[in-house]
């Protein structure tokens, strides 16, 4: 199964680790992820809060530059970005005209756009991963985080239920891990905030973490890179203006699954993460 694999700014920048991950695990499962060539930055959080028109066209761009195959996202936002594009310029023959003098050519919004966690759950499947597994994740507490942008809005990107979405808890379950109830799966972690005002980050955060923590969680999974940046790199920030202590490391699912398909650490970017995954790691017996 191959599809055209769209990087992103993030996967090429501050969450390499995140794309070595889903490229380990990729080809663990047998799925090819040839780059997409020539792509672009897909407008991300700031293109549509400066021009609509823009941040339709680029991800437009790179989507007619896909040739009708399949497009493999990693990034929430930039799965967000594809998956709106697509959505109004199929609903929208003004947008569709729009778009296309922008372009230089006619789009019509039918590229197809899947998350990796779509693409293992229906490409792959439960059962395959399942035999995949060589070290299950037995005993690990995690809770899942979507986050914003997967599920919503639910009219553009059809992920799945906006309000409690389980695709990365059937991934996880297929590689071993306990799977706990919560209620922030999909609550905002203050996204770009990070950069302008780390104050509503650091609220939003404390407010994940310490639902998480209640919850009974060992660890967080994500598949956004804002989010995980936001949950891991600002968590000793957050404790401190919180005065609460969390160590909750912050996983993408992608080095989580890698760790059960057998990967090694190195080829996860494990080393990656700022709040040390080290008890994790030993819970399942792995050296940190």
């Amino acid at each position: 199964m191959s599809y055209a694999f769209f990087p992103g700014c993030s996967m090429e920048g501050t969450a390499r680790d995140y794309q070595r991950s889903s490229l380990s695990v990729s080809k663990a499962l047998g799925l090819a992820l040839p780059e997409m060539p020539g792509w672009s930055c897909c407008g991300s959080t700031s293109a549509h809060q400066t021009d609509h028109l823009l941040s339709i066209a680029l991800p437009a761009k790179n989507l007619a530059a896909a040739c009708g195959k399949t497009v493999a996202v990693g990034c929430a936002a930039c799965y967000s970005r594809l998956k709106i594009a697509n959505h109004e310029i199929a609903s929208d023959p003004a947008m569709r005209r729009r778009v296309a003098s922008v372009l230089g050519r006619d789009y019509d919004g039918q590229t197809e756009v899947l998350h990796l966690l779509e693409i293992i759950v229906r490409d792959v499947g439960m059962r395959q991963l399942a035999r995949a597994v060589k070290h299950p994740l037995a005993g690990l507490k995690v809770v899942t985080y979507y986050g914003c942008l997967l599920a919503r809005p639910p009219e553009a990107t059809k992920f799945d239920d906006p309000e409690n979405p389980t695709l990365m808890d059937q991934v996880m379950a297929a590689a071993g891990a306990t799977i706990l109830e919560w209620p922030h799966k999909t609550e905002c972690c203050g996204a770009g905030y990070s950069i302008t005002d780390v104050s509503i980050v650091k609220r939003l955060g404390r407010e994940i973490l310490a639902m998480a923590k209640a919850a009974g969680a060992e660890c967080i999974v994500t598949a956004c890179p804002m989010c995980q940046m936001n949950l891991d790199l600002r968590q000793q920030e957050t404790e401190k203006a919180a005065g609460e202590s969390f160590g909750l490391p912050v996983f993408y699912f992608t080095q989580l699954l890698g760790l059960a398909l057998g990967i090694s650490r190195k080829d996860l970017g494990l080393r990656s993460l700022v709040t040390s995954p080290a008890k994790v790691l030993a819970s399942l017996g792995i050296g940190a």
